[in-house]
C-alpha cells in the first residue's frame, strides 16, 4: 500500500527549510513561520541583518537629506514577509494577487516605528516610504529539491526602477 503525504506536510517542509536558511545562512533574526485563514499557504516573516529594499525616491530624499545634514542618513532594517515556494510549482498572477490580497504591507508585531536618532522629525522625506506607508512587498523564496534557496523581490503592483 502506498503512502501519500499530505500537501500540508509539504508546504511545511518548505518552509522549515526556508526558516533555516534565513536564520544561519542569512543571519535573520526573529524568523516565524505565519499562518492565517486567507492565506493561500504559510508564509515566514523576520528581519534581515541589513536593510533589503531602498524605495527609488526614498533613495534621491536620502541622498539630498545627507547632503545637507553632513552625515549619513541610518538605514535600520525592516521586516520582511516571505514566500516560500518549489522551484516545480506554477503560480499563475491570481494566486499571488491572493497573498497580496491577505497580507498586510507590515508583518504582525512589527507594527512599532523604528526608534532612531531622526526620530525627532517623524516627517522627514526619506521616511515616506518606510513602516506602514511602504507598498506591499514580499521576497519569494525558491526552493531547489538540493535545498538551494533562491530569493526574488515581488511587489504588488508596478513599481519605479531603483537608480544605479
Amino acid at each position: 500500500m502506498a503512502t501519500t503525504t499530505k500537501p500540508e506536510a509539504h508546504l511545511e517542509a518548505l518552509t522549515k527549510i526556508v526558516l533555516n536558511n534565513l536564520e544561519n545562512q542569512h543571519d535573520w533574526t526573529g524568523a516565524k513561520a505565519h499562518t492565517q485563514a486567507n492565506l493561500p499557504r504559510p508564509m515566514i516573516y523576520g528581519l534581515p541583518p541589513k536593510r533589503l529594499y531602498v524605495h527609488p525616491d526614498e533613495q534621491i530624499a536620502i541622498i539630498k537629506a545627507e547632503k545637507n545634514r553632513s552625515e549619513r542618513i541610518p538605514q535600520p532594517p525592516e521586516v520582511e514577509w516571505v514566500l516560500p515556494l518549489h522551484l516545480a510549482e506554477k503560480w499563475s498572477p491570481a494566486q499571488f494577487a491572493e497573498v497580496f490580497d491577505a497580507i498586510n504591507a507590515i508583518p504582525p508585531e512589527s507594527n512599532n516605528e523604528e526608534k532612531s536618532a531622526d526620530s525627532e522629525n517623524p516627517d522627514a522625506q526619506w521616511k515616506a516610504w518606510r513602516g506602514a506607508k511602504r507598498g506591499k512587498r514580499l521576497l519569494l523564496a525558491t526552493v531547489q529539491d538540493d535545498s538551494t534557496v533562491i530569493y526574488y523581490f515581488m511587489f504588488d503592483g508596478l513599481v519605479k526602477p531603483r537608480q544605479n
